[in-house]
């Protein structure tokens, strides 16, 4: 077995490494917002950051916004048996000295709902956050399709089936 593919892996890890981006906002840190690249014609698409609250009080994300989407909400995935359930949270409490890890597979990330034009691997998009007590904070999320998690099958059909409970939720029977 040759040592290059260590190498590889090695050097894919540093360059990850080296694109992270972080941004402050009061006592709130927003780690490496990301955005996985849009497949097909799908037209919502599914961000994921990390933020931390090193301050004494607690915070909440109240709402999120960004020009390629229509909307843009938080939801928040959890396995209820054998099935996966996804569904939009009103705001998302960040404790005092706590961390929310957004990432595929599990827990909260961000949906942008009606994509403008599809997210391609490379792309950078702004996006505003809107805190309970550290306000306004204007981001750039960064569309990558490295790092993705073993089951982003399972997250696209998952986006797709719920795309189809929007447009159904919209029309009058």
């Amino acid at each position: 077995m040759s040592v290059k593919p260590l190498f590889a892996i090695a050097a894919l890890l540093l360059t990850t490494l080296a694109h992270a981006h972080s941004y402050q906002a009061g006592k709130l840190e927003i780690d490496h917002p990301h955005a996985r690249p849009s497949i097909g014609a799908q037209s919502n698409g599914v961000a994921y950051m990390k933020i931390e609250n090193k301050g004494q009080s607690d915070d909440a994300l109240l709402s999120a916004s960004s020009p390629v989407a229509a909307s843009v909400e938080v939801h928040n995935m959890s396995m209820e048996g054998d099935v996966m359930k996804m569904r939009a949270v009103p705001k998302l409490d960040i404790k005092a000295g706590s961390i929310i890890e957004m990432k595929a597979g599990d827990g909260f990330h961000i949906m942008l709902m009606g994509l403008k034009k599809p997210l391609k691997a490379g792309d950078k998009f702004a996006m505003i956050l809107q805190f309970q007590r550290a306000g306004k904070v204007n981001i750039s999320v960064h569309v990558s399709d490295k790092g993705m998690e073993a089951k982003p099958a399972a997250m696209d059909d998952m986006h797709d089936m719920h795309e189809h409970e929007h447009e159904h939720d919209h029309h009058n029977h």
